[in-house]
């Protein structure tokens, strides 16, 4: 088809690349951070339930029922809750609502790349913060010179693909150096050990906290995000929203989110798993000569000083150990590694310990 087609800001986009979906059988798969652990057995129950009536109406296009289980859930009241397809949907209607401004768009140098893709997207000026040494995040450096004006911050706790979280101190002063633009905290893979800003909503009229059910909850095919904010930044997501797609949650999405949110004892055994094993993996890894940075998530960030991270990753997969790597500055020589089952892990340890041997990584 000819590009003539094309309205002019699609050659400006430069989509998001999401981790490999394979094909092939057996593999296993620790380059998208996906629980490695199913749903709660009442997920699928509600699911299955919900699908035997009424998937011949719409769906509740306020979602209440999920919205107030995850109030519930948070010690917050119903309006202090947004509901979308995935937490990257709400993500892209707050960057629509609060960050499309004549002022650029404060992010870390390394983070969630989804961010840029949105500033593409809807032709925001985007100002990115270096990451200090050992890839940390330093709150000093997000303040303002004299003049100088932003439409925004957005900072993912534990950030990504690092791993690395801030204090809940560290939060609080970034919305204090900030206090007339919206903080944009991005909470994926907070339950994971970090610490959430969602007690900080009640003091601070410019945070947005941003949670997905796709990481701790184990529901990554089913698509639930929130975000959770004061009345006035629940209710412009809300407009953004209505006027792209009222019904952004079916009905068994709604049913299955609930159940998940309603069952805290899977909820509290499955994550601990996934923080026991991950720190089973990470000294492993060290024992192998990796250095490993500190996590707070579902995933570890590490490079070996001795072999190439894009080598490494290839020999993984040809082992059938799927990790993610990627071809950016900085972090070229780091592989993201999803934290799977206790086997998943010996399997990518044994796989490893084959490559680092001498003549063992492909070249």
């Amino acid at each position: 088809m000819s590009s003539s087609f094309y309205s002019p800001v699609l050659a400006q986009l430069v989509p998001y690349l999401p981790g490999e979906q394979p094909k092939i059988e057996r593999l296993v798969k620790l380059n998208t951070n996906e629980n490695p652990y199913p749903p709660s057995p009442r997920v699928v129950a509600a699911i299955t339930q919900a699908a035997q009536q009424g998937l011949q109406l719409y769906p509740d296009p306020e979602s209440s029922a999920l919205r107030q289980a995850i109030a519930t859930q948070l010690g917050l009241a119903e309006q202090h809750v947004f509901v979308g397809n995935g937490s990257d949907e709400v993500l892209a209607h707050a960057f629509f609502a609060f960050f499309q401004q004549s002022h650029p768009l404060l992010m870390p140098d390394i983070s969630y790349s989804f961010y840029q893709v949105y500033c593409r997207l809807y032709g925001i000026s985007a100002q990115t913060v270096p990451l200090r040494e050992g890839l940390r995040l330093a709150v000093a450096d997000y303040g303002l010179a004299p003049g100088q004006s932003v439409a925004g911050v957005v900072v993912a706790n534990p950030n990504a693909p690092t791993g690395i979280g801030l204090p809940l101190a560290d939060i609080e002063q970034l919305l204090q150096l900030h206090p007339t633009s919206v903080v944009l905290v991005d909470e994926a893979y907070v339950d994971f050990g970090g610490q959430s800003a969602v007690p900080l909503i009640a003091r601070y009229p410019n945070l947005l906290v941003v949670h997905t059910l796709s990481k701790s909850r184990s529901l990554a095919g089913l698509r639930i995000g929130y975000a959770c904010g004061q009345t006035h930044l629940i209710e412009a997501l809300t407009r953004v929203k209505n006027s792209f797609n009222s019904y952004p949650l079916d009905r068994l999405a709604i049913a299955g989110g609930v159940a998940a949110l309603d069952d805290t004892a899977y909820f509290e055994r499955t994550r601990q798993q996934v923080m026991s094993s991950r720190e089973g993996l990470v000294l492993a890894l060290e024992d192998l000569g990796f250095e490993v940075l500190p996590s707070q998530a579902n995933f570890v960030f590490a490079r070996h000083p001795l072999f190439d991270a894009a080598t490494l990753a290839a020999g993984l997969r040809s082992h059938g150990v799927l990790v993610r790597h990627f071809k950016q500055p900085r972090i070229e020589q780091y592989l993201r590694i999803s934290v799977g089952t206790p086997q998943q892990c010996d399997a990518l340890l044994q796989a490893l310990a084959q490559l680092l041997m001498p003549g063992g990584a492909p070249q």
